[in-house]
């Protein structure tokens, strides 16, 4: 961790294929030979689309094979009954796909295939810039131009006619506004968002929102304008904020305002998985890693009653850690205590 990173700037990001509850597999997949790749592929898929379902009020997809869910099916059988009722709060809504590694396709195709069954839409996030998270601790990314335009292509390619909402490179253009990038990255970064932007949108029924942080990282909205507009702003159909941060709803509101009279009236779309307490109090040390007493927020919907807001959705993953602070795991690792504190402190 360097000095730059506090509360206001930086965020842990899930970087790792617990996006949909199963990746671990993966490891052991890509082990093998390319037909034992092939056929673990496709128990995986096979087993993220059982039991469809979908709560009433949401147009996304649930995932029925999350940590969540799965948390809850083991506290039942454990006799944990009361409080896997609890921790259904977040079984049972739907938050987003992080598609991690080199291939994305099988768990895009994972999410496809099991919202086709409910007529839903999935919420992907693509986060493999290069140079991502100013090397710290969700660093990583593609490791070329090259590779970034075949990753995003892949990506692009397996949503097909599908609906989905794809949030676009989390933290990446925030950390070119507050100077944690590197200037040399910069006109590199917008050339390859720019591209991603106009990739995506030639999936039919794709929405593209570019993440622009949130009101307490970037207070200056108009410091945001110029490298949204280097990047795609206009091919693409808005912005998201508050990814894997804790700012209330009203300020998201309030801050998307100002930045999309930036952007040509641009919409966009509020994370809203972890804001129902809203923020710890204080601004120094870590505030920002695995808070206590923070709550869920708003369920995932299209009814934001703003007309410039799009959606609430739970893009960070509830119940994922956010580091190795506070007696929890690594970034992006499930961690039940946690993910239950969520659901109790959610009113």
């Amino acid at each position: 961790m360097t000095a730059r990173r506090n509360a206001r700037t930086i965020r842990r990001r899930s970087a790792i294929a617990a996006a949909l509850g199963t990746a671990l597999a993966l490891t052991a997949a890509c082990s093998g030979g390319a037909e034992d790749a092939g056929q673990a592929s496709d128990a995986r898929e096979a087993a993220l689309v059982q039991s469809p379902q979908k709560p009433a009020g949401t147009p996304f997809w649930v995932d029925p094979n999350s940590p969540a869910a799965q948390q809850v099916k083991q506290w039942r059988q454990s006799g944990r009954a009361s409080d896997a009722e609890v921790l259904r709060r977040i079984a049972d809504q739907p938050f987003a796909v992080w598609p991690a590694g080199d291939e994305p396709g099988w768990q895009i195709r994972a999410a496809r295939d099991g919202a086709a069954k409910t007529n839903s839409t999935m919420v992907l996030v693509a986060y493999n810039i290069p140079h991502r998270d100013c090397g710290q601790h969700s660093a990583g990314g593609a490791h070329s131009e090259a590779f970034y335009r075949q990753w995003i292509g892949a990506f692009a390619d397996n949503i097909e006619d599908k609906k989905a909402i794809v949030v676009l490179e989390p933290d990446a253009l925030p950390h070119v506004a507050d100077g944690c990038t590197p200037a040399e990255y910069h006109e590199q970064r917008f050339r390859l968002i720019s591209e991603a932007v106009a990739r995506l949108k030639k999936q039919p029924n794709t929405k593209v929102y570019l993440d622009a942080g949130n009101p307490d990282w970037i207070r200056n909205p108009g410091d945001l304008a110029q490298p949204l507009w280097r990047s795609g702003i206009a091919q693409a159909d808005g912005f998201a904020l508050n990814v894997a941060n804790f700012q209330p709803t009203a300020e998201n509101i309030a801050y998307g305002r100002k930045l999309s009279a930036l952007v040509g009236n641009k919409h966009f779309v509020i994370d809203t998985s972890r804001n129902g307490n809203g923020p710890l109090p204080g601004r120094g040390g870590e505030a920002w890693c695995n808070p206590p007493g923070r709550a869920l927020g708003a369920a995932p919907t299209t009814k934001t009653g703003d007309k410039l807001a799009d959606a609430f959705l739970w893009i960070k993953r509830p119940g994922e850690s956010d580091g190795e602070c506070r007696g929890g795991p690594p970034a992006g690792k499930w961690w039940p205590d946690y993910a239950l504190g969520l659901a109790r402190n959610t009113k």
